[in-house]
């Protein structure tokens, strides 16, 4: 009893003068290591006779927990201490200037997203939205897409369950097209509006990925004809490929929506003609689904992926590489953010 007095006088006297956690650790291992003196005392117990293991084991357990506890205290407190002047030690100057840091880099789709948005807005397009996930009747019906049309089989369309039994399928956008059937039928003409946004489809190779960007136009109105969506769309492609000269042919198309159709493509700087979009005079049965009189208005519609003219104007060759997250990929074809003072 007298030599675990002394020891617990000892070993509470060296915890209170610790100053450090390598101190206090050393106190802790004197005490309960594999060779500490309260260790040791535990060890002496099998020499006891029974009614002594019973008492003395009893008080030395209590006389561990005890040490453990004080241990434990002192721990916090000099962590605490610790922390406090490790805090008092690093003090910000909020006053002072920024560091020079890394500045991040406009993702290729962003920059031309907006190149495109822009010069749109220009001739007085604005901006149209609508849901991803669209009815059967926006994304196909509407737009005159017959029920056999390959565009609806599920190896290029990716459908969803619909929300009751009673309800059309739903589907994963395959065009922003459906923008274009919900403005109809919410605003009357004139109508002069792009529909940018995610569109998907059921492919992906280098040059195709289950999810892309489109940009739609549409225009409607009394007087709009063929020659007005020829000017547009020239226009728009000299100034967005930053040539004044450059040349486009418009070739003969079908889309079920449009009619006539026309694919368009721009002669490029090796004199190879690239296609880089579709358009054509809107057909009067999407105009009548939308609840717009064919023989008072008329207008037309064109649409091209994002990703498509991306990779043409900057030198991209394989489409997959803009969602792969790649921070060195970014750095050499990212954009440099604009600064405003």
């Amino acid at each position: 009893m007298d030599t675990m007095g002394q020891l617990t006088t000892q070993t509470v006297k060296e915890i209170e003068q610790a100053v450090t956690l390598a101190a206090l650790e050393d106190v802790r291992v004197s005490v309960l290591g594999k060779k500490g003196h309260l260790t040791l005392l535990m060890k002496e117990l099998g020499q006891k006779s029974p009614e002594e293991r019973k008492t003395l084991g009893a008080e030395l357990n209590a006389l561990k927990d005890a040490l453990t506890q004080a241990l434990d205290q002192r721990k916090s407190q000099l962590e605490d201490e610790a922390l406090n002047a490790r805090l008092a030690s690093e003090t910000l100057d909020v006053s002072l200037p920024p560091r020079t840091l890394p500045k991040g880099k406009i993702h290729p789709l962003s920059q031309v997203l907006d190149q495109v948005i822009h010069i749109f807005g220009q001739m007085g397009f604005v901006v149209a939205e609508g849901p991803d996930i669209e009815e059967d009747f926006y994304n196909f019906t509407a737009l005159n897409i017959p029920l056999e049309h390959p565009a609806r089989q599920e190896q290029d369309t990716f459908y969803l369950p619909p929300p009751t039994v009673d309800q059309q399928p739903l589907v994963l956008r395959t065009h922003t097209s459906p923008v274009q059937i919900r403005t109809m039928l919410k605003q009357k003409p004139p109508l002069r509006i792009i529909a940018p946004g995610r569109t998907y489809r059921s492919d992906y190779d280098a040059t195709h990925t289950p999810m892309f960007h489109q940009i739609e136009g549409l225009v409607v109105d009394t007087k709009t004809h063929m020659g007005h969506l020829k000017g547009c769309l020239e226009e728009f492609c000299r100034l967005f490929f930053e040539d004044p000269t450059l040349k486009l042919r418009f070739r003969p198309g079908y889309f079920p929506f449009t009619e006539p159709s026309a694919e368009v493509d721009i002669q490029w700087k090796n004199g190879e003609w690239l296609e880089i979009l579709g358009c054509g005079m809107v057909h009067p049965n999407v105009l009548r689904n939308c609840d717009i009189d064919p023989g008072e208005y008329q207008g037309f519609a064109f649409g091209m992926g994002i990703e498509r003219i991306t990779m043409l104007k900057y030198g991209i060759e394989d489409l997959r590489l803009f969602f792969e997250s790649d921070l060195r990929w970014l750095n050499h074809y990212g954009f440099e953010p604009e600064t405003r003072e």
